[in-house]
């Protein structure tokens, strides 16, 4: 068997790779992973079966690119949103703006599936716990930028408690849209340092 990394890429190729994966994502928000088989998404993207094999060595590489696209397309907006606050509390303001709208279909739907994938399928598993420490690791390097005075440490854990609650606030706002998300949020701000000192 050919190597995949081995055959050369052309911009068809590029193409129909990229057609499959989204094929791919459209199934997972739909029906999970059980909707996401080899016959379905070639049938939805009006291509052969074989071309899966031919691009992704099967359907496990298919599950894989469309796992890591999916985790593309939930975390690194959040986190860019985080980066782009100007302060922790404005960082609290944007959480509360992003917990709505990830509401009912979309961003959760497809953040449910990969935790469902990740804890089902180890290679899966890796993907998504690469993506959430490199997410992790971003924040907290912003935290030690803004805060130079903190030991060691505890950008990491504060970051870590936040992205933990964030996923939380997601899933639990999922199944119940009057979850006091304002109050909870009111509870983290209080736990910051106070503006002066």
């Amino acid at each position: 068997m050919t190597n995949l990394a081995d055959r050369p890429n052309s911009a068809r190729g590029d193409r129909r790779r990229e057609q499959l994966v989204e094929t791919g994502i459209a199934l997972l928000d739909e029906q999970g992973w059980p909707g996401v088989t080899t016959r379905a998404v070639a049938e939805r993207a009006g291509t052969n079966p074989g071309l899966i094999h031919y691009h992704f060595g099967g359907l496990p590489g298919l599950h894989a690119a469309i796992f890591r696209r999916a985790t593309d397309l939930i975390i690194n907006p959040l986190v860019e949103e985080l980066l782009g606050a100007d302060d922790e509390r404005a960082a609290l303001t944007t959480i509360a703006t992003l917990l709505p709208r990830t509401a009912g279909d979309g961003p959760t739907r497809l953040a449910a599936e990969l935790i469902v994938g990740a804890t089902r399928d180890p290679t899966l598993g890796a993907v998504l716990r690469d993506e959430l420490r490199q997410a992790r690791g971003r924040i907290a390097e912003r935290l030690s930028r803004s805060h130079p005075d903190w030991p060691p440490g505890r950008s990491i854990g504060i970051t870590t408690l936040v992205v933990a609650a964030i996923d939380g606030l997601m899933l639990h706002y999922m199944i119940d849209s009057e979850l006091p998300i304002g109050e909870a949020l009111a509870v983290a701000e209080q736990l910051l340092p106070r503006e002066d000192g």
